[in-house]
């Protein structure tokens, strides 16, 4: 992950407050980082639950634990200082789960149906 804050800093004139600037770039990649690693396990998530033969809830709640186990990877990766890499937490825990849920439904029923059917 790339770091947002640095050495630069802007100044709030009226109360002479510190405030860091954060560098669109590297906010950038660092979500295209986000939306990649929640893409692809999504996809590893949809093709294991498919070969498990998860069916109805139980698969969307493994989808959801491997969603919660991804977001805590992300954070880990930027070792617990959010606020230097991403602008909010939503950033982490929220962003790229509807498209991730949708690359999961879709590897699901279709390795479901490999295996379990065919």
């Amino acid at each position: 992950m790339t770091s947002n804050t640095g050495s630069e800093f802007e100044k709030k004139s009226s109360d002479d407050i510190l405030l860091p600037t954060m560098n669109a770039e590297n906010l950038q990649a660092n979500m295209r980082t986000i939306y990649y690693s929640r893409t692809f396990l999504s996809i590893i998530a949809g093709v294991i639950a498919g070969i498990l033969g998860f069916t109805n809830l139980t698969g969307f709640v493994f989808y959801f634990l491997v969603m919660a186990i991804t977001s805590l990877g992300l954070v880990a990766k930027a070792k617990f200082s959010v606020h230097a890499h991403f602008d909010s937490w939503n950033r982490v825990v929220l962003d790229g789960f509807l498209s991730g849920l949708m690359s999961f439904v879709l590897f699901w029923t279709f390795a479901y149906d490999l295996v379990h059917i065919f």
